[in-house]
């Protein structure tokens, strides 16, 4: 199919989005394109907003427009508890259950070799800084029941179950090889709810 070249161009942009097939994109095209100008236009101006505006909460590294996140500028926030996720998305489908009113870690991914992501390339650091800081009494590993995610919930307890510090991970309910962004709220409120602590075998 022949398409006018800034058609074609926007179909080809739309293609690189995630589950947006050759299909979806031209049908996203012909809709922008019969769209009103100024729908348009704040759709553009949105997209360039996100990339402009957001940065990592100085404190958890959650997605923020400001120097902290709402959570962490949130004063009814039990600051006793501190829950490490991998991403933001981990840290939003676990703030839609309503069941932790803690804190966050947000990790910036997960412990994988394979795609050459060792302790170094995560915030673990940061971690330990604000461990020293803020000493929680409890630490909820919360990370994806995957062999990612549970490799970096071990590297985590052995780094830190020398310290005074109750070290928790999620329930299962939670079904293996699964990401958390994924989960509906009432698994994922069930799963916090009887969150264990756990042993150096997991």
């Amino acid at each position: 199919m022949t398409l006018p070249e800034p058609l074609e161009r926007l179909v080809e942009e739309l293609q690189r989005l995630p589950t947006v097939g050759p299909k979806t994109a031209l049908r996203l095209a012909f809709h922008l394109l019969s769209a009103p100008d100024a729908q348009v236009q704040a759709l553009a101006q949105s997209l360039l907003d996100v990339k402009s505006k957001l940065r990592t909460c100085s404190r958890c590294g959650h997605l923020s427009d400001k120097e902290l996140c709402a959570v962490c500028r949130d004063p009814r926030r039990d600051t006793s508890v501190l829950c490490v996720v991998a991403t933001a998305r981990d840290l939003m489908a676990v703030e839609r259950t309503r069941e932790f009113r803690g804190l966050y870690h947000v990790l910036g991914g997960l412990i994988s070799p394979l795609d050459g992501i060792g302790p170094s390339e995560l915030r673990i650091q940061a971690l330990l800084d604000r461990l020293e800081v803020e000493k929680p009494g409890e630490l909820v590993l919360a990370t994806n029941p995957t062999v990612a995610g549970e490799a970096t919930a071990l590297y985590l307890f052995r780094l830190l179950s020398a310290r005074n510090l109750r070290i928790t991970r999620l329930a299962l309910g939670l079904p293996v090889g699964s990401d958390l962004e994924y989960a509906d709220e009432v698994t994922l409120g069930r799963a916090f709810a009887g969150r264990h602590e756990i042993s150096a075998k997991l």
